[in-house]
């Protein structure tokens, strides 16, 4: 497949404009084209020891989780290991492209994967993602009622020939016990100084104006973090076990909210893959899950009667993997060889 097109796929199965405003995600490194791809890694984060391993299983293509150019580089050089992760991937044509939050946000993402390591459980986005678009085209919508009917005809007229208006209606409405016409319109910001310039020409119209502000829509189950509440209650001390077990770790950190203890019941379990302390914060709930919190917000929620379980930034995430190898290789009709990294680790060890 060439490379563009597996960007647009990859594009398509997770849209960057889901990503946080603050991240960087996409191609970040492109060979010069053409460039075909026949394998893509899967990682975590894209460390030299990754990167090696692409170079000798001969992957075309890396999709790290993690950008691992995050700041922008002022040299590419041998010096620092970002750099010589550029230089590797030019030398040996490797395109290099990360999702990052977008794959947090999107509902078959990292954090429903997450939310599975509770049991049997409903969520919704802590955060919910907004559409990128309106509903209906322009992003204001001006409604007027008026009996004069000779007045409207030369009205209407004028607000036609105005750039940027659409949804232009007229309906019987009954105001006051008088029979009068509706006028509802769209339009954008632009348009809308010269709407309101047209109607204040008449006092009456211009008293009787409605002026919306049109809200782009939330997008069903997207956006970042997740409340999920539990089928049925589990004691604080089960729902570690399950998530250790999900993880694969042997060994996670949990603190326990004030006057809790590990056999008491978490029904509404708030969760962030990476680190969720900003995504998580203030929200109400018995549990909350995620890789990494500041030393004081972990403070605040405990007091608060939270338990938090910390399980280091990267172990809430790269699980999710090797679910995303079936659902890309699903995506891109099995036309590329898709492998996860088995390089790819958490720096952190139990010591």
């Amino acid at each position: 497949m060439d490379l563009r097109q597996l960007v647009s796929a990859l594009n398509d199965f997770a849209s960057l404009s889901l990503a946080a405003s603050w991240d960087n995600v996409g191609l970040l490194v492109e060979p010069s084209p053409p460039h075909t791809v026949n394998t893509v890694l899967l990682t975590n984060d894209l460390t030299e020891e990754v990167m090696e391993e692409a170079v000798q299983k001969a992957a075309d293509f890396i999709l790290s989780y993690h950008p691992p150019i995050f700041t922008p580089l002022k040299r590419v050089t041998w010096k620092t290991w970002k750099e010589r992760l550029v230089v590797r991937a030019l030398e040996h044509r490797i395109g290099i492209y990360s999702p990052h939050t977008a794959y947090d946000a999107i509902p078959h993402g990292v954090n429903n994967w997450l939310a599975k390591g509770l049991g049997a459980c409903t969520s919704v986005p802590l955060h919910p993602s907004i559409a990128q678009s309106y509903p209906t085209e322009g992003s204001y919508r001006v409604e007027f009622c008026t009996g004069d009917t000779e007045h409207l005809d030369t009205v209407l007229s004028k607000i036609k020939d105005i750039q940027e208006i659409s949804c232009l209606a007229t309906f019987p409405a009954r105001v006051e016990d008088e029979e009068q016409t509706r006028v509802s319109l769209n339009c954008s910001q632009k348009a809308l100084l010269e709407v309101v310039a047209l109607l204040s020409q008449n006092s009456l119209l211009y008293q009787k104006t409605e002026i919306l502000l049109l809200q782009k829509p939330l997008l069903p189950h997207t956006g970042m973090g997740r409340l999920c509440t539990l089928s049925e209650p589990v004691s604080l001390s089960d729902i570690t076990e399950r998530i250790k077990s999900h993880l694969n770790l042997h060994h996670i950190r949990l603190a326990v909210g004030m006057g809790k203890t590990l056999e008491s019941p978490v029904k509404k379990a708030a969760l962030c893959a990476g680190s969720g302390s900003s995504v998580l914060k203030g929200t109400d709930a018995d549990l909350y899950l995620t890789g990494e919190m500041s030393h004081h917000n972990v403070l605040d929620a405990v007091a608060n009667g939270i338990s938090v379980i910390l399980c280091e930034h990267s172990n809430t995430e790269r699980g999710f993997l090797s679910e995303l190898r079936d659902m890309l290789a699903v995506h891109l009709q099995n036309k590329i060889n898709i492998i996860v990294s088995e390089k790819d680790r958490d720096p952190f060890q139990v010591a």
